[in-house]
């Protein structure tokens, strides 16, 4: 087996705030290799993007503070690397599509002006063979009238267009791994399914390594090769796609499964998970999903689940694991 692009392992963040230590990451722990695509998946607060940003390093300043873990891209441990030479392996090896594209893009400046800029800077290019390549790179994310439209701002793309121009500039480097943070976030189904297409090509032709943050299982179930399942900063499970739709590993897991809208249950009242995720700064005690957990026991409460090996690669932070499994 070869060596994973990326490997991230027993990664802890947390973040000092007025309020008190919020342990936004508590041992996370995935890798993905060129070519694959793991998706994270979990609610809103539980870690996914704050994972992103820590490998991109961009977040490595107070009120954030990385107290554990390694970050091994090509072998190699970007923590222990200056800003400097994180800084070079920020869009060559690995590039990030942020989650809101009309936030992410800077509305004073044109979108060719800033997909320009990167090759100017980093590839040593002429202002006129930046401009070719820009308007290349906006042609190949399907963008009509390319060399036209590089001279516009922000605010007249559409939401689609916009994210189509996010990747742009994510690929304008030819990055090795490529982070998209929530890439279809209030767009359409219909353009949802069009950005989701044009990244599985480009990652195709490429053989580009893919980590895809979302909360959609939907989205997942069409582009991902394996899932890890993040909540309250852990990595609750880890599964190949078919595997994980097919009989999950862990009651969360489970609960975001049956909250999916399905054809054949037309006309009855779609099940939602009960209560809130925990607050980060009073994770509660045991396992961190035993308050909202449908099969929580004695031992949830009091008892941190290990990480139990399920076989083929497939892992669960339950105490009853297997016999979630078994049911599934």
């Amino acid at each position: 087996m070869t060596q994973p692009l990326l490997e991230v392992e027993d990664l802890h963040v947390e973040f000092r705030t007025r309020d008190g230590v919020a342990k936004v990451l508590n041992g996370v722990s995935y890798h993905v290799s060129a070519g694959e695509t793991l998706a994270v998946l979990g609610e809103s607060g539980s870690g996914k993007s704050v994972t992103a940003q820590t490998i991109m390093g961009i977040l490595d300043m107070p009120p954030a503070f990385i107290t554990k873990g390694t970050i091994k891209f090509r072998g190699e441990d970007l923590l222990e690397k200056s800003a400097d030479e994180r800084r070079e392996v920020r869009g060559e090896g690995i590039a990030m599509i942020f989650q809101d594209a009309l936030s992410a893009l800077n509305p004073v400046f044109t979108v060719g002006f800033q997909i320009e800029e990167q090759l100017k800077v980093r590839r040593g290019m002429s202002k006129a063979d930046a401009r070719k390549r820009a308007v290349e790179l906006l042609d190949q994310v399907k963008i009509p009238n390319a060399k036209g439209r590089i001279s516009d701002y922000p605010h007249q793309f559409s939401g689609g267009m916009r994210q189509r121009a996010m990747i742009a500039m994510s690929l304008a480097l030819d990055p090795e791994l490529l982070i998209a943070d929530e890439p279809t976030t209030a767009l359409d189904v219909t353009v949802q399914a069009q950005i989701m297409d044009l990244l599985a090509e480009i990652q195709k032709e490429r053989d580009m390594g893919m980590i895809l943050i979302t909360h959609d299982l939907g989205v997942v179930a069409d582009v991902a090769d394996r899932i890890s399942v993040m909540y309250a900063g852990r990595i609750v499970e880890h599964a190949d796609v078919y595997e994980l739709f097919r009989a999950p590993g862990h009651p969360y897991t489970e609960s975001l499964l049956e909250s999916l809208p399905r054809l054949d249950l037309k006309g009855q009242e779609l099940k939602t998970i009960k209560g809130l995720p925990p607050s980060l700064t009073n994770i509660p005690p045991g396992c961190p999903f035993n308050p909202r957990c449908p099969r929580a026991f004695d031992r949830c409460v009091s008892e941190v689940p290990a990480v139990h090996n399920l076989g083929m690669g497939r892992t669960s932070r339950c105490h009853i694991a297997e016999e979630v499994v078994a049911r599934g």
